[in-house]
């Protein structure tokens, strides 16, 4: 392949990296995998990318010298060669890229959520997250979270499952009608009977890679309703805390559970005025 093919080549394959940073930026997908500080970034590396490819595209046919010496015969010789042939190279840039980005779901599967903790107790969880919830009081939660018309109180998830760390909202939350929302997955411990599933979110730092699943349990006394794994569902009952295994479970006694639209947000994140009020 002659030099100038090999420069549109790889000259459209920065674009199609460019493409896909701008399309993930403006379609908002980008808001499931990166913490807003960061996603500023991901829309300038595309736009550099953009006029990167450009201005090769464009410059593409011109010839430029070497500035060295060629040896005492003046032969030529090709700067832009490689062992790794130039379509390969470009499919190897990519295929890859266009493959993922057309058939991610952009969520996690239950196997990879069990890695990221999901299972896991809330002990071992809260030791690798450092996170600061306010004191909550009855009477700040009265103010703070009006309580529904059927008297449950509208309470992130991320609450419910750091009190078990907190004697103090332990107490402040025991017996209190509640209301979350969450990821629908199976409860795989603790659960002879199968009255029980589990509600999760996700924690993120600054991307998903390093984030953690913030699981409650839901027990419903009897067969729980059916919803497609994953899927995003409110539900209300009684906050209890109780010890399982040795270890202390945030555990809500559901009275109804409604499919719910994905917030906006779909991850807790580490600044507190950007948890889900």
């Amino acid at each position: 392949m002659n030099p100038r093919a090999r420069r549109i080549l790889f000259s459209l394959a920065v674009l199609v990296w460019s493409g896909v940073m701008l399309y993930f930026h403006a379609s908002g997908r980008i808001n499931r995998y990166l913490a807003p500080d960061f996603r500023p970034l991901v829309l300038m590396g595309g736009l550099g990318l953009a006029v990167l490819g450009l201005f090769n595209l464009l410059t593409a046919g011109q010839s430029a010298a070497c500035d060295h010496d060629h040896g005492p015969d003046g032969v030529s010789h090709d700067h832009e060669s490689s062992d790794l042939h130039p379509l390969l190279a470009f499919a190897l840039m990519v295929v890859p890229v266009l493959c993922a980005t057309a058939w991610t779901r952009d969520e996690f599967s239950a196997a990879s959520l069990a890695r990221k903790g999901l299972y896991d107790s809330p002990g071992d969880l809260q030791t690798s997250l450092i996170v600061n919830i306010p004191p909550l009081t009855r009477e700040l939660i009265a103010q703070r979270y009006p309580a529904t018309p059927d008297g449950y109180h509208p309470l992130s998830l991320i609450e419910l499952f750091f009190a078990t760390g907190d004697r103090e909202m332990q107490g402040v939350l025991e017996g209190l009608k509640v209301e979350t929302e969450g990821r629908w997955m199976e409860e795989r411990a603790n659960n002879p009977n199968g009255t029980r599933k589990r509600l999760y979110r996700l924690f993120l730092t600054c991307c998903i890679a390093d984030s953690r699943a913030i699981p409650i349990v839901l027990e419903y006394g009897k067969q729980p309703p059916e919803y497609p794994e994953n899927d995003w569902v409110k539900v209300a009952g009684t906050m209890k805390f109780q010890m399982e295994d040795g270890a202390l479970q945030a555990v809500l006694h559901v009275d109804r559970t409604l499919a719910a639209d994905p917030p906006y947000e779909e991850t807790f994140l580490r600044k507190n005025h950007m948890l889900p009020r």
